[in-house]
């Protein structure tokens, strides 16, 4: 046997230091120097093909959800109820594509948490109302507030339509609490549009370096942190008891809409909206530079695997089996959970190849905590 000289092994050692495994073939971590990939360009699609315009749209839909709501509490009548109903359902979905950025002002304000936890807590709601004293800036009432607490107001506060319309015109303060959820959904979604548009569009472009803080690794860890706890885990995962050992029914996402149901919507939404944006696909602004791109860029300079190919084919084929879920998760979950669990699996084959392949080829540390153990 030849002999491997003490500095041959080095070598030896330092090559395979950098060779990655992934998606079964070896593929190498581009250096510093090779990588010439420009990120600023794609952090500017990024901004202006979905994030600016996505928050736009976002603000838009909740100012004609304002509107209607308030036209309810002036005159609350069954009409006007099911106006604020289908404008609710435009605002929910519109959420949906911009929910992953979570970046900014956004984080800085947790717009999430005071968007769109639930289930909501429905006896703390009625304490609030009940009471008429309620601080929605408090962490402790984020389960009070946002979507699913509107749902919860305008579906199912009382037994029937008309009962809820008699409650809203006996009760000042179901107007009233109404009113602030709205308004405080608007105020902070407005607070984070303003900043995107008066500077922070430019610092976000202009930090297009490597770095942990950098803005491409910081989005690439808020995108799959969005991914991981609020797409695949939040919508079907803890709803199907993957987590938990059994189904939890009454954690779906809208709960209580109907006639319309919306939780497979909402959840095709925000999943086809998690595509378009690692595929750079913005209806806004056309297609330009993506995360897919920069993969396959990566690729090209390692003769690596293709792990961008392997990504699209894994969300597409989550797609299609989510296509076969029904329109109301609750059922679903109720009548054949089994399709809800398959599809978490087919959800969890995304995750696999990002937070392992992804942010390997594209040297990006994993930056938050996953108590699911992926």
């Amino acid at each position: 046997m030849k002999k491997i000289s003490q500095l041959g092994l080095a070598l030896f050692f330092a090559t395979l230091s950098t060779v990655w495994i992934g998606c079964g073939d070896d593929v190498s971590d581009p250096s510093a120097d090779n990588d010439q990939f420009d990120r600023s360009v794609m952090l500017e699609h990024w901004v202006d093909g979905f994030i600016i315009p996505g928050y736009k749209s976002y603000l838009e839909a909740i100012d004609s959800l304002d509107a209607k709501a308030k036209k309810f509490v002036a005159d609350p009548d069954i009409s006007r109820l099911n106006d604020l109903r289908n404008n609710f359902g435009f605002a929910y979905n519109a959420w949906q594509e911009v929910s992953m950025f979570e970046i900014g002002r956004a984080e800085e304000l947790a717009l999430r948490k005071h968007t769109n936890i639930y289930p909501t807590n429905r006896e703390e709601i009625l304490s609030n109302i009940i009471s008429e004293t309620y601080n929605l800036t408090l962490p402790s009432t984020f389960d009070q507030q946002g979507f699913p607490a509107i749902e919860f107001l305008i579906y199912a506060v009382s037994e029937t339509d008309l009962l809820i319309v008699d409650l809203f015109n006996s009760n000042v303060a179901y107007k009233t609490y109404l009113t602030d959820l709205v308004t405080k959904i608007r105020i902070l979604t407005g607070e984070v549009y303003t900043n995107w548009t008066t500077g922070y569009r430019e610092m976000f472009i202009e930090d297009a370096g490597s770095s942990a803080s950098s803005s491409v690794n910081r989005m690439v860890n808020d995108y799959l942190f969005y991914y991981e706890r609020f797409l695949r885990s939040g919508k079907i995962g803890i709803p199907a008891g993957v987590f938990s050992g059994s189904p939890l029914t009454n954690n779906v996402e809208a709960l209580y809409t109907f006639t319309p149901t919306l939780s497979k919507s909402l959840y095709l939404n925000s999943l086809s909206s998690f595509k378009n944006f690692f595929e750079g696909k913005s209806k806004y602004n056309g297609n330009g530079p993506s995360l897919s791109e920069y993969l396959s860029y990566i690729q090209t300079l390692t003769s690596g695997a293709n792990i961008s190919s392997a990504i699209e084919a894994a969300i597409d084929n989550a797609i299609e089996v989510s296509n076969g879920l029904d329109d109301d998760f609750y059922t679903q979950v109720e009548e054949d959970n089994g399709k809800m669990l398959a599809t978490y699996d087919a959800l969890q084959a995304v995750t696999v190849l990002m937070k392992t392949d992804m942010l390997s080829a594209l040297n990006v540390s994993v930056d938050y905590v996953d108590a699911d153990g992926d």
